[in-house]
């Protein structure tokens, strides 16, 4: 006689906690390998000297000549708020201009709209390199050159791609039936917009903001290239000054670079909701 064969059932609870688990295993080893250099930085800014103890180790005494220097003899405050100006002015115009577009394109058809997406799209693809000389050239033939205007200027018209796909995507989640009922009220277009539908999609917006003022916040290449007064230097471009021909100073580098990540962390920590909600695809859905 055969004996029966026992079927074994698979439990769903052990198969969900082990997915769970290895889910929680690959986010801690991701969370580690992004941390790893940021806690690398912050150790070795506490070393007087790095070249003495490098790699991955901890101070053998706390070492804060590096933090005073840039507080006192750099005077990064000025530079902080050269780049909070920037990137914040830049930030708004560019939002504001793309929200506008990224509405009609996401909730109208018209002819030659393919077109438009298309050149949106295509700007992700051109390298910073290939636009230096135009650029460049018509920021110093407006007379922007070394001002502030000049690189609110060019950060105005910067990572648009990514800002315009988040937006329009965003909008194109919002039922029809809002807008229908807006007209039906009288409303016209510029206040079925600012009144109906800009507040709705206010996650997906100020997501694309918080991406376009970290981007902003951290260039460096156009920052260097269009303002050459110390005065008018935003952060990033200010690091340069530690590097000079014949030695770097590594500890007031090091010091330099953890105050001005600390913004973009915070900024984030206090906005990651948002981003959870424009994720997940809308305060509205139909």
């Amino acid at each position: 006689m055969l004996g029966k064969k026992k079927i074994k059932e698979s439990n769903p609870m052990s198969v969900e906690k082990g997915e769970a688990v290895f889910a929680y295993v690959v986010m801690a080893v991701i969370c580690l390998i992004a941390l790893f250099p940021i806690v690398w930085v912050v150790m070795s800014s506490f070393k007087q000297d790095l070249l003495a103890s490098p790699g991955f180790s901890l101070p053998e005494s706390i070492y804060l000549g590096g933090y005073v220097k840039v507080f006192t003899q750099l005077g990064i405050g000025k530079y902080f708020m050269n780049s909070l100006i920037c990137a914040t002015t830049g930030t708004v115009l560019s939002i504001t201009m793309l929200s506008m577009a990224a509405y009609v394109v996401a909730r109208y058809e018209f002819r030659g709209k393919g077109f438009i997406v298309g050149c949106f799209m295509a700007t992700m693809f051109v390298p910073t390199a290939a636009l230096t000389f135009p650029v460049y050239t018509l920021v110093k033939n407006l007379g922007l050159f070394n001002t502030r205007a000049g690189l609110i200027f060019i950060y105005a018209c910067s990572g648009i791609a990514v800002s315009f796909m988040v937006i329009r995507n965003y909008f194109a989640t919002i039922p029809g039936e809002l807008e229908e009922a807006a007209r039906i009220d009288g409303c016209t277009y510029l206040q079925t917009f600012t009144k109906i539908m800009f507040p709705i999609a206010r996650p997906g917006i100020f997501t694309a903001a918080v991406l376009a003022w970290l981007n902003l916040w951290n260039e460096f290449y156009w920052a260097s290239l269009v303002i050459i007064d110390k005065e008018k230097m935003t952060v990033p471009a200010i690091l340069s000054q530690f590097t000079t021909s014949f030695a770097t100073d590594y500890n007031g580098l090091l010091s330099a670079i953890v105050i001005i990540v600390i913004p973009p962390i915070l900024l984030y920590c206090f906005s990651s909701k948002f981003f959870i909600e424009a994720l997940s695809g809308g305060a509205v859905k139909g």
